[in-house]
C-alpha cells in the first residue's frame, strides 16, 4: 500500500500498463493491475490474473465508485486496475454544451 498523491506515475508489476495519479483519496491506497499492486519501480514482467484481465487503454482516465481515486493511463496494457478489490471504471467524457 502507499500513499498517492496528484501527478505520482505508477507502473504495474504484471503488464505494461502505466498511470499517472490525477486525484487520490487522504492515506494508504492499494492500486493494483492485473491483479498485484503498482509501484514506481515495477518492472511489468509478471503474469495477469485472468480475473483482472481486462486490459486499460492509453489516454483513458479511470475513477473508483465515490470518485476519490482518479488515474490516467499513459501507457496501455493487459491488466485492469482496482483499488481494494473494487474494478476501476472507465470515466465517462463531459458533454460539453451546444455553441448554436
Amino acid at each position: 500500500m502507499a500513499t498517492l498523491s496528484a501527478g505520482k506515475r505508477l507502473k504495474s508489476a504484471v503488464c505494461s500498463t502505466e498511470v499517472m495519479v490525477i486525484a487520490a483519496p487522504d492515506g494508504d491506497v492499494d492500486l493494483t493491475c492485473g491483479g498485484s499492486s503498482m509501484a514506481e519501480d515495477a518492472t511489468g514482467d509478471g503474469a495477469v490474473d485472468s480475473e483482472h484481465a481486462d486490459g486499460t487503454a492509453i489516454g483513458k482516465r479511470y475513477v473508483n465508485e465515490d470518485g476519490s481515486l482518479e488515474v490516467l493511463c499513459v501507457k496501455a496494457g493487459d491488466g485492469s486496475l482496482a483499488i481494494g478489490g473494487a474494478a476501476l471504471a472507465l470515466k465517462d467524457a463531459k458533454k460539453l454544451p451546444k455553441t448554436d
